[in-house]
């Protein structure tokens, strides 16, 4: 008899270009498992948004492997201790899985391979972290010179086929029920608005990518633009890994121009982040710079942080750009790029709140929240990272709002000013601000005054001797 063949199955829930799949369905009868470790990754255990999207996605991929007469064995506790027990269940069998680059999982990944016979595949990303170093063979801090390098080394591998056959084993390990685990909300149901705008699973991945296809042309402008929306909304598909990057670049490297080449460069910026926390596996929750202490920020735990932080969250900020986004963000699990961006910087230099509080945030509310992508992601805004904008260089939300057209969207997402003009409803005066609409939580001149104070005031302590 063939031995059974593990696939531990964490952040690749597809059949194809499944490298771990690919070579378990090679070497014999194949075992599926997904174990849903929440002590692991501590803090950065999955948010809300991110338990219902994994629901329905390893509902989408049982049914693919239910094709097969497949399935897969979902067990919850201790990543390390549910594999190892399976594998002894089955007779030893070796274990297959896709590299991880955040801390919890390379940590499990080694102590898993002092257990059993761990065979590791590089299949999430362009390229496996490493691949790309300077010239004396360290890892890039900088993007730029990241990118290039990446740059030089495309296209990437070839993307593997899904198994034409799986074999199955004799006997199946015990298996959790997916409903026991609780991942969907009910008291009350959030996910109404969620359920509305998105399709999950490797099939809508690649539908998705699909439709998206000749929009690809027009990015470079339409990313930036949140009433046309030209984004393609493939991140959450790509962070559960139901599509893979490689797969993308060959789907759209016979493009030219600057909408593919500016879209490409997005997708190496998802490998740079996972090269930044394999270097630092705190980067998500420490800031890379001096300086950045709590003697910048506003006391979170004081009753005016407190009330502006919950009027960030809810979009009651009185700025109609940051409301559009924080909104749309709690009604689909996303939101538009631009948008993240505006938010972000109004938290920490408006609000003068320690990012650290909305990378928390946007962890339990998207759906593509990723923890390599989303601590690179704050870290650049508030000016702290190893690669980041300059904290001093604070965006202005009211005219982001208007440069970029952004009336449609406001419309969208703060129905209470739909009927204003274009001219108003990027910032309201008097006249045209709804009853049931806040005045700005701050002034805009007052914010950035308060922020730029705040930025002088440690600087000059961390130079004092």
């Amino acid at each position: 008899m063939t031995t059974p063949q593990i696939v531990w199955l964490r952040r690749d829930l597809r059949m194809k270009d499944q490298p771990a799949l690919y070579a378990a369905a090679q070497a014999g009868p194949v075992v599926p498992v997904y174990v849903l470790d929440d002590e692991a990754p501590k803090h950065h255990k999955y948010g809300g948004a991110s338990r219902w999207w994994l629901h329905h996605s390893l509902e989408s991929l049982g049914r693919d492997l239910g094709k097969h007469n497949s399935k897969i064995i979902l067990r919850r506790g201790d990543a390390v201790e549910q594999l190892a027990q399976i594998s002894e269940e089955l007779g030893g069998a070796p274990v297959h899985a896709n590299r991880h680059y955040e801390p919890w999982w390379r940590n499990a990944q080694s102590a898993l391979a002092k257990e059993v016979d761990l065979q590791l595949y590089d299949g999430n990303y362009l390229l496996p972290v490493g691949a790309v170093a300077t010239g004396s063979g360290t890892p890039y801090k900088i993007y730029t010179p990241f990118s290039k390098t990446t740059l030089e080394h495309m296209p990437p591998r070839d993307a593997l086929p899904a198994p034409e056959t799986i074999s199955l084993p004799d006997k199946w390990p015990e298996s959790d029920d997916l409903e026991d685990w609780g991942l969907l909300p009910t008291r009350p149901d959030w996910s109404a608005g969620m359920r509305d705008f998105w399709q999950i699973g490797e099939d809508a991945a690649h539908e998705r990518l699909a439709e998206w296809e000749d929009d690809v042309a027009d990015y470079s402008e339409a990313r930036n633009m949140p009433s046309q929306d030209g984004s393609s909304r493939l991140s959450p598909h790509l962070h559960f890994g139901e599509i893979t990057p490689v797969q993308i670049w060959h789907a759209l490297k016979g493009r030219r121009g600057k909408g593919w080449y500016v879209y490409g460069k997005e997708l190496i910026w998802r490998d740079y982040a996972q090269n930044v926390i394999s270097q630092f596996p705190d980067y998500p929750v420490k800031p890379y710079r001096d300086g950045y202490g709590p003697d910048l920020w506003r006391d979170p735990d004081s009753e005016d942080a407190k009330a502006d932080i919950k009027a960030w969250q809810i979009g009651r900020t009185g700025y109609p750009i940051v409301d559009a986004g924080m909104r749309q963000l709690w009604a689909t699990g996303w939101m538009h790029n631009r948008v993240r961006m505006i938010a972000a910087s109004f938290l920490i230099k408006h609000l003068l709140i320690d990012w650290t509080h909305g990378e928390r945030w946007f962890w339990d509310t998207l759906v593509d929240a990723d923890y390599g992508s989303n601590g690179a992601n704050w870290q650049w805004v508030a000016g702290t990272g190893v690669d980041s904008n300059m904290f001093v260089r604070i965006m202005a939300p009211l005219s982001q709002s208007e440069k970029f057209d952004a009336a449609g969207y406001i419309r969208e997402w703060v129905p209470e000013l739909a009927d204003l003009p274009d001219a108003e409803i990027h910032d309201p005066g008097p006249m045209f601000r709804p009853d049931n609409y806040p005045e700005k939580i701050i002034g805009h001149r007052e914010a950035r005054e308060r922020a730029l104070s705040a930025y002088q005031r440690v600087k000059s302590q961390v130079a004092q001797p």
